[in-house]
């Protein structure tokens, strides 16, 4: 299923890159966060939500990154150039991530951002939207978010704009070992 995953983020304007472990994750997420620019500013910091995989020698890590913030607030996420969230489910059909987003940095993180960097377990890839129903029943998940690709719409002449409502980039990182609650 990774391959269609895959395949349909790529069609949706996605990125998706896999790596073997948490270690190999953490690594990349912070080496693109280096390319593109982070720093402890506005318009160029990162905002990390609460991410189940990660333990107390990675949020430990992580906090000593100059511009990475593991606190996630309304102001910080509304400045932040950069948001990371794990995600909880992904669908092969239309290459989506899926999650319970009730958590209000979840939904800031991957929402507000200009780029939303998103972990994703491989063994959590669904093929259908039925699939993941039966796991995150709607009467049990209070606010279940869908994200197909990056923010985009499209005016009335038919005119696409990327990133005007939500993140103009989408980078999914697909981990083999991603450890802790998946």
């Amino acid at each position: 299923m990774y391959e269609q995953f895959t395949a349909r983020a790529h069609a949706v304007g996605a990125e998706v890159h896999r790596v073997h472990d948490k270690t190999a994750a953490v690594e990349f997420i912070c080496s693109v966060l280096q390319q593109e620019g982070l720093a402890d500013m506005p318009g160029c910091h990162a905002v990390w939500a609460a991410c189940p995989c990660l333990d107390a020698s990675d949020r430990h890590f992580l906090q000593q990154q100059a511009g990475i913030k593991m606190q996630v607030t309304r102001e910080l996420a509304a400045t932040a150039r950069f948001g990371i969230s794990q995600m909880q489910w992904a669908l092969a059909d239309t290459g989506s991530l899926a999650q319970d987003s009730s958590a209000i940095d979840q939904r800031l993180v991957s929402s507000l951002p200009d780029i939303h960097i998103a972990l994703l377990h491989v063994n959590n890839i669904l093929p259908d939207m039925p699939s993941l129903l039966e796991r995150m029943p709607p009467a049990q998940s209070p606010y279940i978010a869908i994200i197909t690709g990056p923010s985009r719409t499209a005016d009335i002449e038919r005119v696409l704009t990327i990133g005007v409502h939500g993140p103009e980039r989408l980078v999914i990182v697909c981990v083999d070992e991603l450890g802790g609650a998946h």
